[in-house]
């Protein structure tokens, strides 16, 4: 037997207790803060009244990283360890991190210690007053202006519109959650961003508290301008989810109709040219039938894209019993 099948195995045996709050951390090339960042975590989860358990994600480390968690669950029975074989990114990291937690309340940040792990009773707190989400809001930027700091707003005032969540950071890890909350949450891409707009889909309830952003203490952002490029194609993402989910028809009946009304109008205006002006179309406006021709044929396409995403929504949902409502609660005398 394997010693990965080994540890599976005697995992329960370590922690009997399912813990009340799970702290969740992805970690890339993290190595030089990990001991540092697990030290200030313990201390601050254990000013409170809650057992608890620390996940932390490996997402394909190439440094000391792995070496050094493994070091840590071997000293720490409440930690987790997660190991992805590759890096696949922060998103797909933090999935696996909200995966195996246990706690009724997950709280996730960064694990280069931009976030301070002393705020996490303060997000604990507004769960306990009936959040059912908490997000951090970098009031103060340590980023470079032009290339970080400025997109950054720019990508979460359009978030915000478009999800009509009222949050002025998106981007930050540094959340709170009560676990139903995330029971029907995908992520996929880069999609992390876009947890609050996804969240509220369901109706839950979310604040947003000042936190401090206290820049790397090692290394450099993982990050750049390019992503600015991916949050407006992920952002269409969530605006389709949003707004369409359970009727794509809607949205592309919507420009299918838009084509053929002016491929109509168009219509009118060559007939009215041809019977009445006597005016030969091909001739004097032959590049116009031909746009109104396409419009027709884009048309009818858009309308069989529809009725297709029609057909696989249902799909989606039927094959998996998803439901098209989140139930908050449910009050019956049995």
């Amino acid at each position: 037997m394997s010693d990965r099948k080994l540890e599976t195995l005697s995992f329960p045996a370590r922690v009997k207790e399912v813990p009340q709050l799970s702290v969740v951390i992805p970690l890339h090339n993290e190595a030089p803060t990990l001991e540092e960042l697990y030290e200030r975590v313990r201390a601050a989860v254990e000013m409170l009244d809650y057992t608890w358990e620390l996940v932390l994600v490996n997402d394909g480390s190439t440094d000391a990283t792995p070496r050094i968690l493994d070091s840590l669950f071997a000293k720490d029975p409440r930690i987790t360890v997660v190991h992805l074989r590759r890096n696949y990114g922060q998103t797909a990291a933090l999935m696996a991190g909200f995966d195996h937690a246990r706690g009724e309340v997950i709280v996730s940040l960064d694990g280069d210690l931009q976030h301070a792990p002393e705020e996490i009773p303060e997000f604990v707190k507004k769960i306990e007053e009936g959040y059912d989400m908490v997000s951090g809001w970098r009031t103060a930027r340590s980023d470079a202006f032009w290339t970080r700091t400025f997109p950054s707003r720019i990508a979460n005032w359009l978030i915000g519109k478009v999800s009509g969540v009222n949050v002025h950071d998106f981007g930050t890890t540094f959340k709170a959650y009560r676990r139903e909350i995330l029971a029907d949450l995908h992520l996929y891409g880069d999609l992390h961003r876009f947890v609050p707009a996804l969240i509220a889909l369901n109706g839950a309830k979310i604040i947003e508290i000042p936190i401090k952003d206290m820049g790397r203490n090692n290394g450099k952002s993982h990050y750049g301008l390019e992503r600015t490029f991916r949050v407006a194609l992920d952002l269409l993402t969530v605006c389709f989810l949003r707004c369409y989910l359970t009727r794509p028809l809607h949205f592309f009946g919507k420009i299918f109709l838009s084509c053929w009304g002016i491929s109509f109008l168009i219509g009118l205006f060559l007939g009215y040219r041809k019977f009445i002006d006597g005016v030969a179309i091909l001739k004097v406006h032959g590049l116009l039938a031909i746009f109104a021709s396409v419009l027709v044929v884009v048309g009818v396409e858009f309308l069989a894209i529809g009725l297709v995403s029609e057909m696989l929504m249902r799909i989606y949902f039927e094959s998996q019993d998803k439901k098209i409502y989140s139930v908050k609660k449910i009050l019956r005398i049995e």
